[in-house]
């Protein structure tokens, strides 16, 4: 209404208004809020909680009995707002193990890795080179599985502490199934198993995981995206093709 500033009847000696009571809080309650305001509590049970996964892990001497412990470990918080436990999918004989990053919505509704949008492109992927997760002979299967078997809410990374209690299960797991070969399928896979991140520097490389030569690829979600990528990845297929057929049979 064309007002921009409000001016009273009188004039206000400012310099004579009483001085404001003091209100910072005393030395014992700034304490106490210092303490709300750190990132890291007191007392954090991280490792404790680290420990109980590597003993669960170490207790396991098979497959059934390592999802079991796994299933029953409650450190981790994704477990509570998850709805299915995903531990693995395809021919635990298999060759070669791809291990992925955690369950997306569809995984999270059927209890098994890799099975939606980016699971379908990566069926096709490894059709492509006469490999399959639904084949018996482990010479043409495969087997898969995550770092997380929980799914993250919002399909969010995994945070450093969720992969730290995860890796004691993902190491056993990988020595109870035996691959010749890892695929290390994204950045969170290479971080587990490397211990560092950029896919697209990494990938195509062959490397050292889990004690196994292991390969990095790009994620089939990152394909689904990025079309133009799917050039590079048909040459890691070529690649991990070759290191197959040159290992020959267990």
């Amino acid at each position: 209404m064309g007002v921009d500033e409000p001016v009273g009847d009188a004039p206000v000696d400012r310099f004579d208004l009483a001085a404001r009571p003091d209100v910072s809080p005393p030395p014992a309650a700034a304490t106490a809020a210092a303490a709300v305001l750190r990132l890291e509590p007191e007392g954090d049970d991280l490792p404790a909680r680290v420990a109980q996964a590597e003993a669960l892990a170490a207790g396991a001497d098979t497959l059934d009995a390592l999802a079991a412990a796994q299933e029953s470990f409650d450190g981790i918080e994704l477990k509570k707002g998850a709805r299915n436990f995903c531990f693995a999918d395809g021919n635990p004989a298999a060759r070669l193990l791809i291990l992925g990053e955690a369950p997306g919505d569809e995984e999270d509704r059927q209890g098994r890795p890799f099975v939606g949008r980016a699971g379908l492109l990566l069926d096709r992927m490894f059709d492509a080179i006469g490999l399959s997760r639904r084949a018996v002979d482990a010479e043409k299967a495969l087997y898969i599985t995550n770092v997380l078997t929980w799914r993250p809410p919002g399909n969010r990374d995994p945070q450093p502490d969720e992969i730290a209690m995860s890796l004691p299960f993902v190491r056993r797991h990988i020595e109870l199934a035996a691959p010749d070969l890892v695929v290390l399928m994204g950045n969170i896979a290479c971080d587990a198993g490397l211990g560092r991140r950029g896919i697209l520097r990494l990938r195509g490389n062959w490397t050292t995981a889990f004690d196994r030569p292991a390969l990095p690829m790009t994620h089939p979600a990152y394909l689904l995206r990025n079309p133009p990528a799917k050039r590079e990845a048909w040459a890691d297929l070529l690649s991990l093709s070759a290191r197959l057929e040159g290992q020959g049979g267990r």
